[in-house]
């Protein structure tokens, strides 16, 4: 999986968050690895505003591009890796179930989806 981009909104992008976010996200290659063409996520993370003094502060989304379609995660919340971490977790979700319909129950699956 490459990371085409890391962005940040309404706050810095410190190393040691870029770090993290990407070990996290790079967790989910070896779900990946039979994906032709490598498959490639950008990355945003921000504060939702400055002026909020309760409720989500924080989001993290990724667009993942996997062969023929776009796996899209966001989540909400008040801390900033929790965000990254739930956002890996949905991402994960959405492509073990990408996985599930390009193998279906009872075929193989095809060489050009894969």
């Amino acid at each position: 999986m490459r990371i085409i981009s890391t962005k940040a909104t309404n706050m810095e992008m410190t190393e040691a968050i870029k770090t993290y976010v990407e070990e996290k996200l790079l967790s989910l290659e070896k779900l990946m690895v039979d994906f032709r063409p490598e498959p490639e996520v950008s990355i945003e993370l921000g504060k939702t505003s400055d002026h909020h003094s309760k409720g989500p502060f924080f989001f993290a989304e990724a667009n993942l591009i996997v062969p023929g379609q776009i796996l899209r995660a966001r989540t909400e919340v008040e801390d900033l890796y929790e965000a990254i971490d739930l956002m890996k977790d949905d991402l994960r979700r959405q492509v073990v179930e990408f996985k599930e319909k390009l193998v279906g129950s009872k075929h193989e699956p095809r060489p050009d989806k894969v």
